[in-house]
């Protein structure tokens, strides 16, 4: 074993007893937690049809482009076995089940669980959406799989996945503003929770880079400096419809978003700086020469961005998803 990996592992060893003692600070208690059939109809009470009827007659109002932003969303979070097989694949932590890493790597995907379950009911209920093709979508979006450029690196998964929960939880945000503007209030609180989730585990994240700074703040730079080259993509970017090749609907998925305001360029720019300064990127001491050559890069990277989203215009829509009925 190299020495990089040999440090990795030992500071992953420190990193799994944090992540132990913090579970019930970032995750919150399985019995008392919000669960999907808390939002939906009841299917054992007497106004069941009735409330049926209620939630499709909001979701009639619901813009083209919200319905498909809403519907990406959902596929997104279904697609879960790939994500929790990919964390359990990282190289350093323990691969033992009641080690830090593999008990917060279940715990997470159980929480994260509940977000597929109940929008996928919501838009079984709703009437806006053919279900079959969604399915496919889904199903093809767990069977192919995702190259994210982190390989099995913790420090490059940390990195990610502290964007990335940062990135969904504005996203869940934004279409619960804009449920609420079309008349669907339940839509608006069930997003609310599960940016809610979001928000949590992104501090989650976050604080466990944080102790990795700490410790080998060299590497960890390094590590952030390569994510942002690489730039982060989302894990649905090999979103795709029947017919279609690997990754053609997630354009037209991001369009919509970028459109709707859910999930812009700018976003993108604003998460990189918030990491910036929660992992207090200029003021960090010890670096060593490829360490500050990896920060100078990182703090010159957000203003450059901006100037580039700033200019980016619009996307028009002139595409008709499979997924959305009529």
């Amino acid at each position: 074993m190299s020495f990089f990996a040999d440090k990795r592992r030992e500071v992953m060893v420190h990193i799994e007893q944090y992540m132990l003692d913090m579970m019930d600070t970032y995750l919150k208690p399985i019995d008392t937690n919000w669960q999907p059939s808390d939002f939906l109809p009841d299917s054992t009470s007497e106004n069941f049809y009735q409330d049926i009827r209620i939630l499709r007659e909001s979701a009639k109002d619901l813009s083209y482009d919200l319905v498909a932003v809403l519907i990406g969303d959902t596929i997104t979070e279904e697609a879960l076995p790939t994500y929790e097989s990919w964390l359990a694949m990282v190289q350093g932590p323990s691969m033992k089940e009641d080690g830090g890493w593999m008990k917060w790597n279940r715990h997470w995907t159980a929480e994260e669980n509940r977000h597929g379950d109940l929008l996928n009911k919501y838009l079984y209920l709703s009437g806006r959406v053919d279900m079959r093709q969604m399915e496919i979508s889904t199903q093809y979006l767990i069977a192919d799989g995702f190259d994210i450029g982190t390989g099995h690196d913790p420090y490059r998964n940390f990195i990610y996945t502290s964007f990335q929960e940062m990135a969904t939880n504005i996203s869940h945000r934004r279409v619960a503003s804009l449920a609420k503007r079309d008349g669907d209030t339940l839509l608006s609180k069930m997003c609310g929770v599960i940016a809610s989730d979001e928000a949590r585990h992104a501090k989650a994240y976050k604080d466990f880079m944080n102790r990795i700074f700490e410790v080998d703040p060299n590497e960890a730079m390094i590590a952030f400096e390569d994510m942002m080259r690489k730039k982060i993509v989302m894990p649905a970017h090999f979103l795709r419809e029947v017919g279609l090749k690997i990754g053609q609907t997630f354009g037209h998925f991001t369009d919509a978003a970028q459109r709707l305001g859910v999930y812009t360029a700018v976003d993108y720019v604003e998460i990189m700086q918030s990491l910036i300064e929660d992992w207090k990127i200029e003021g960090m001491q010890d670096l060593n020469d490829a360490g500050e050559k990896a920060r100078d890069y990182i703090m010159a990277l957000p203003s450059r961005l901006l100037r580039v989203a700033e200019r980016m215009k619009n996307p028009t829509m002139d595409y008709k998803f499979t997924w959305i009925a009529g």
